[in-house]
C-alpha cells in the first residue's frame, strides 16, 4: 500500500480474514473488482442487547475481577489493542472492522442495577473498560458509561476507570462525589510523549499534553490517578519511560503501571503492516526486540510474561520503570477503594420490598 492509499485515521491498514469463518475474500485481479476491496468507510454503530453486563476474570496477573464494556470495538484504532482478536467472536475482522464497526450496549445500565438489587449480591470493585475504552468518541453522544457511574453513586458502589479519553472531564462531577467516599480510582493510559508516534499509533485518540492534563484535573478533585504507560514497545517509546513518568508525577499522578506489547492472534499480522508502513528503517529490529521479551515469539499467552516480558530486554526496561516510579512517585500505590458503603438507596422503605 503506498501512502497515497494509508487510512488516515486508521490504525489498522488491512482487514485480515476471521478465524472462524472456512471462506476468505482475496484479491487476485484487480482489475475485475467494481469497487475498492477495502474501502474509507464511515464507523458504524450496531445494537446488541446483551443479557448480563458484568464480565468475570481469573486471570492471576489483572488487578479486577468484574469489569463492565459499555462498547465492543473501538475507534481510538490503536494499532496494538489485545482487544482487536475478540471482534472475530461477534463475525468482524481484528483489522479495520474492530475500528469501523462498534457494537453497543444501550441497556448497560438497566442490566447493571438489575445486578445490584438480586439479593445475593456481593459488591467488589468493578473496571470500566477491561476490553475496550469507555470513553470513545461515541460516548460523548450516548452517555452509557455516565449512566452506570451514576449507578456507582446511587448505590455507593466502588469503580475503577482505564482510559486514554479526555471526555472524562464531562463526569467530573460524579467522579468527585465518588472520590469522597473512597470509591473510584482511574489510570490514564498514555504510552508516547511524541505527538508523531501518538498520531500513528493511536490515531483517534486525545494528545499527550491532554491526558496529562485529565491528571491534573483528576488529581484536582480528589481522585487518585494511575499513569499506564500501555504497551511499552521496545524500539518505538521505550527510550520514553522516565520523561513519561516524571510527567504524570508532575500532573498527579501518584503511581504507574506498564505492558510490554505482545501480538497474539490477528494483531501479529496487523501490527507488522503497521510497522513496516510507519517505521520501515526499523521494523525488523523492533520485531526482534519484541520476540526478545517473549521467549522468542512476538505473541505470548503465559500469565506474568505476557504483561511483563521476560529475558535481558524485559528486565531492563523494568528496572527502568521501577527506579524511575521510585525517583518520581516515591513508590506510591494506589488505596484500597471501600466495599462496605454499598446499600440499596430504597433500603428500609416499603419500596424495597419490592
Amino acid at each position: 500500500m503506498n501512502s497515497s492509499e494509508y487510512f488516515k485515521g486508521r490504525g489498522a491498514q488491512i482487514n485480515p480474514n476471521n478465524k472462524f469463518f472456512s471462506n476468505q475474500y482475496v484479491q487476485e485481479h484487480v482489475e475485475g473488482l467494481d469497487e475498492e476491496f477495502l474501502g474509507t468507510e464511515k464507523t458504524q454503530f450496531i445494537p446488541t442487547h446483551p443479557k448480563s453486563i458484568i464480565s468475570k476474570s481469573n486471570s492471576p496477573d489483572l488487578r479486577f475481577e468484574r469489569s463492565i464494556n459499555p462498547y465492543q470495538g473501538c475507534e481510538h484504532g490503536c494499532i496494538y489493542c489485545y482487544a482487536r482478536n475478540s471482534h472475530e467472536y461477534w463475525g468482524f475482522s481484528a483489522g479495520l472492522d474492530f475500528e469501523r464497526k462498534i457494537l453497543v450496549k444501550h441497556n448497560a445500565a438497566q442490566l447493571l442495577e438489575q445486578e445490584f438489587r438480586k439479593s445475593n449480591y456481593q459488591p467488589d470493585l468493578i473496571m470500566l473498560s477491561g476490553n475496550t475504552d469507555c470513553y470513545q468518541p461515541i460516548e460523548r453522544k450516548l452517555g452509557i458509561t455516565r449512566s452506570l457511574l451514576e449507578l456507582m453513586v446511587k448505590y455507593q458502589h466502588p469503580v475503577s476507570i482505564i482510559s486514554k479519553n479526555v471526555l472524562m472531564r464531562r463526569d467530573f462531577d460524579l467522579l468527585r462525589e465518588l472520590a469522597a467516599r473512597n470509591l473510584v480510582s482511574v489510570a490514564v493510559t498514555i504510552n508516547s510523549l511524541r505527538e508523531e508516534v501518538r498520531q500513528k499509533m493511536e490515531p483517534r485518540t486525545a494528545t499527550a499534553s491532554a491526558r496529562l492534563k485529565l491528571i491534573e484535573g483528576l488529581a484536582g478533585i480528589g481522585v487518585p490517578v494511575m499513569l499506564m504507560m500501555a504497551p511499552i514497545v521496545p524500539g518505538i517509546n521505550s527510550d520514553e519511560i522516565s520523561d513519561l513518568i516524571r510527567s504524570g508525577a508532575d500532573a498527579g499522578a501518584v503511581t504507574a503501571s506498564y505492558t510490554i506489547v505482545r501480538l497474539n492472534g490477528q494483531i501479529g499480522g496487523i501490527f507488522k503492516d503497521w510497522l513496516y508502513q510507519n517505521y520501515p528503517d526499523r521494523a525488523e529490529k523492533v520485531l526482534h526486540w519484541i520476540e526478545a521479551c517473549h521467549g522468542g515469539k512476538i505473541n505470548d499467552t503465559d500469565f506474568g510474561r505476557r504483561i511483563k516480558g521476560d529475558g535481558h530486554m524485559a528486565e531492563s526496561l523494568q528496572h527502568l520503570f521501577k527506579l524511575s516510579v521510585k525517583k518520581y512517585m516515591n513508590n506510591g500505590m494506589l488505596p484500597s477503594l471501600r466495599r462496605d458503603l454499598f446499600r440499596l438507596p430504597d433500603a428500609g422503605t416499603q419500596l424495597g420490598m419490592f
